[in-house]
């Protein structure tokens, strides 16, 4: 167990404040507007319509966090972080961190969450359209860093027809089809996401390789023919009764002798390991109406009852990168 002391306890409980500045910034945009332009507190509120006084407070915030260079009075975004904090960058996380500002607003409910049992739904001021734009982008920062690498560790596989359960803008099909030249891809994903995704078919070598689909795999089936199922950062948002309705469709969607491949995280049966687990846990506790994390005796149960056999943890990570896999007979 970890010691605490009084100081590290406050420390603990003083976290928010520091990310609620940042964020508020990535929500704003404003280190892309510095960036473009430096500006000094007045300037800047009339560009992005906030308040002066607001606006200096929370730009002088920034400069004593680092995240900002003042100098009489013109503020300027730090050179070593303007790639990861402004909007057109390559390497921009304004996606992670944006979505983050909407995991905090929930998150700062949890007391009445737990009271209640019922997720939080709060818009952030970019809006509901703006607000998914961010999820999308935060899901792409976050994979593809780590999915050609992923994906390799998994393999080798035999398949030639790959489907992409809520596979948005294609972060992991890329790096399949990369590693597996002859194989093709159907994306899957709910109508609003499907446009977000049209750019995967620009990357190189994708050309005639990927199709878009768009549907809800809560309501509709799901597109038929498939050898590799890829169901990635998914069970966690359902309750078992909803994962094993989803197990039943990809079993159906797959041809015989077809494999799934779910990425999550896998409890281990005490459910507090992995941390960020249990973590997560808690950010679907209040984020969603049933979702949660779950061991791998329980995907195994929930996967057995839609047919699947020969079902086994194919690799254990200490975050969202476990991957339990299973055949369809």
């Amino acid at each position: 167990m970890k010691k605490y002391t009084a100081d590290k306890l406050e420390e603990l409980a003083r976290g928010f404040q520091a990310a609620s500045i940042l964020i508020a910034a990535a929500e704003l945009d404003v280190f892309t507007s510095l960036h473009r332009q430096p500006a000094g507190s007045e300037e800047l509120a009339h560009r992005i319509h906030a308040d002066p006084r607001a606006m200096k407070i929370l730009l002088d915030a920034l400069t004593s966090l680092g995240l900002l260079e003042k100098r009489d009075g013109m503020y300027t975004v730090d050179a070593d972080l303007a790639g990861m904090l402004t909007e057109t960058d390559a390497d921009s996380i304004l996606g992670i961190l944006r979505h983050q500002g909407n995991c905090m607003r929930r998150w700062g409910q949890l007391a009445k969450v737990v009271l209640t049992g019922s997720a939080v739904r709060d818009q952030s001021v970019r809006g509901a359209a703006g607000d998914t734009v961010s999820f999308i982008r935060a899901m792409h920062e976050i994979s593809g860093r780590t999915a050609p690498a992923l994906v390799k560790s998994i393999g080798p596989l035999q398949f030639s027809h790959l489907l992409d359960i809520g596979g948005a803008s294609g972060t992991w099909t890329i790096p399949f089809l990369q590693l597996y030249p002859g194989a093709k891809a159907t994306i899957f994903d709910l109508p609003e996401v499907i446009p977000l995704a049209e750019d995967v078919l620009k990357a190189p070598g994708m050309a005639g390789r990927i199709r878009l689909v768009a549907g809800d795999f809560c309501k509709d089936e799901l597109p038929h023919g498939a050898d590799l199922a890829w169901v990635s950062a998914i069970v966690h948002q359902n309750s078992r009764e909803q994962n094993r309705a989803l197990f039943l469709k990809v079993f159906a969607a797959l041809a015989s002798g077809g494999k799934v491949l779910i990425r999550d995280v896998v409890m281990d049966e005490s459910r507090t390991s992995p941390v960020m687990g249990a973590f997560f846990a808690v950010n679907m506790l209040v984020g969603t109406p049933d979702g949660g994390t779950f061991t791998f005796n329980e995907l195994k149960e929930d996967l057995a009852s839609a047919g699947f056999i020969d079902i086994s943890l194919v690799r254990k990570g200490a975050v969202m990168d476990s991957v339990v896999g299973a055949t369809k007979p």
